[in-house]
């Protein structure tokens, strides 16, 4: 792991970057596109981390720093904030989430937020619906099966799953994502759709969408999807009661946060066959240790937070990361500027 700062050709060149440049801290690779926008600029002394940077790296390299873009994964606290000085104005997240960022302490201080929005909306909407299916059919089980020389001729029931075609999917959150996830799921043949939120949504019409109770969508869906934000409602809300609800027959998916399933309770009903199978592409803590018990299981299917990873979509993210840090290094609007 180590840092890179652009090599400036000459020592007059070097008076004026002195002058000209406010330090900007990118905590991990960044695609092309943002770091063409940051290198273009003219008002950027880049530090870059190379890979995931430690804790401890991160609290040394921002020190100083009038700007930082960080991932997800870095946690922005008080600790962080300290490190970096009175200089920082501007943070900028290479996500759509924000609780990895201690917004009070960073109102207090005047520090702008930018982040990600929209823009992977589509691609978290496809990556649920794999997840969903790999799940339900139980995917890499089989490729293993493949692989280790289980496949079997002239078994009927061996590698059955579940299917989408008359079902009930029940989501949980109908945002923009949990929306997008509903419009791609229901040309399989789904026979209800059935939500949870704080508020019934207009555009559920569309697809004869039920606005229903927590229980109800619990008891009554083959196919749970939760794509909520992380709030302190929210937190801890997948625990035992909530499985205990589900059908022992019912597919749980994750592509929200981590944080808003208990996974310890996730294991239980797993392992008691009180539900079918989960999929996750979130948890906590992120990386999930490789002993963790979830991943022992056949019927839990684990992703590493890949919603958002297409070429175009991270590339997407990188120019409106970087948009928005100039913005708040300069002063003016911000594309995606968080309002808290």
């Amino acid at each position: 792991m180590q840092f890179f700062v652009p090599v400036r050709k000459s020592r007059r060149s070097r008076m004026k970057a002195v002058k000209k440049f406010m330090k900007v801290m990118v905590s991990s690779q960044l695609p092309p596109e943002g770091m063409k926008i940051l290198s273009a600029s003219g008002v950027c002394d880049l530090c870059q981390w190379d890979s995931d940077v430690s804790r401890a790296e991160l609290l040394k390299a921002v020190q100083g720093s009038h700007g930082l873009l960080c991932l997800l994964t870095d946690k922005i606290d008080a600790e962080v904030l300290d490190a970096a000085g009175p200089n920082l104005k501007v943070i900028s997240t290479f996500s759509v989430g924000y609780d990895h960022l201690a917004l009070d302490e960073i109102k207090k201080r005047g520090i702008r937020v930018g982040y990600t929005p929209d823009v992977l909306t589509d691609a978290t909407a496809e990556l649920t619906v794999a997840l969903l299916l790999a799940t339900a059919r139980r995917l890499p089980e089989a490729m293993e099966e493949v692989k280790n020389g289980g496949w079997r001729s002239g078994t009927t029931l061996w590698m059955c799953g579940y299917g989408l075609s008359g079902s009930t999917v029940g989501v949980i959150g109908l945002g923009r994502i949990g929306m997008a996830i509903a419009r791609r799921l229901m040309p399989f043949g789904v026979k209800r759709l059935l939500y949870f939120g704080r508020t019934a949504k207009a555009d559920a019409a569309e697809l004869n969408g039920e606005f229903v109770p927590l229980d109800t969508l619990l008891t009554e869906s083959d196919f749970i999807v939760v794509a909520c934000s992380l709030t302190p409602e929210t937190q801890g809300m997948c625990d035992k009661a909530f499985f205990s609800k589900m059908k022992n027959t019912a597919v749980f998916i994750n592509t929200s946060r981590g944080a808003v399933v208990n996974q310890e309770d996730l294991y239980e009903a797993l392992t008691s066959g009180e539900i079918a199978a989960a999929g996750l592409d979130v948890t906590t803590p992120e990386p999930l240790p490789t002993n963790h018990p979830l991943l022992t299981l056949k019927n839990c299917v684990v992703l590493p937070h890949i919603g958002s990873a297409t070429y175009s979509t991270r590339g997407v993210m990188a120019s409106l990361a970087a948009q928005n840090l100039l913005g708040g290094l300069q002063g003016t609007q911000m594309p995606s500027e968080l309002i808290f």
